[in-house]
């Protein structure tokens, strides 16, 4: 197992890691829609926190060597259900073309109170 920390992606704000490697799987922590250099939430609507969270998951996938076109799970935590059309839209278009498998599950909150936060599994091939 390797304990990745990766430059350039936000700060994680407790005691857990940007990724963990075992064998030829990565698995990403939770990524909010935070600006790596204020730590600061960016966007008030779902659609520009989707952008931003998606956003930090590219990068720390890149800081592997990978991309989104690597991931094979993405679970996505959603302040309000509401907001699933415009997640969807944004994260379709991400994603351009790769569907890899999803959960969408609503939560009360998150530690930063952001609309949305997404975690992944990648392969390393």
């Amino acid at each position: 197992m390797q304990i990745h920390n990766i430059e350039g992606a936000p700060e994680a704000i407790g005691p857990y890691s940007h990724a963990i490697q075992s064998g030829n799987l990565v698995f990403c922590s939770g990524q909010t829609p935070v600006d790596p250099a204020t730590m600061k939430i960016v966007g008030t609507t779902i659609e520009e926190q989707t952008e931003r969270a998606l956003q930090n998951l590219s990068i720390v996938l890149e800081g592997l060597g990978l991309s989104l076109q690597n991931v094979v799970k993405t679970t996505v935590f959603l302040k309000d259900m509401n907001d699933f059309q415009g997640m969807n839209g944004v994260y379709a278009r991400i994603f351009d073309g790769h569907r890899p498998a999803r959960s969408t599950i609503a939560i009360r909150q998150n530690p930063l109170d952001a609309l949305i936060e997404i975690e992944c599994i990648a392969e390393i091939e």
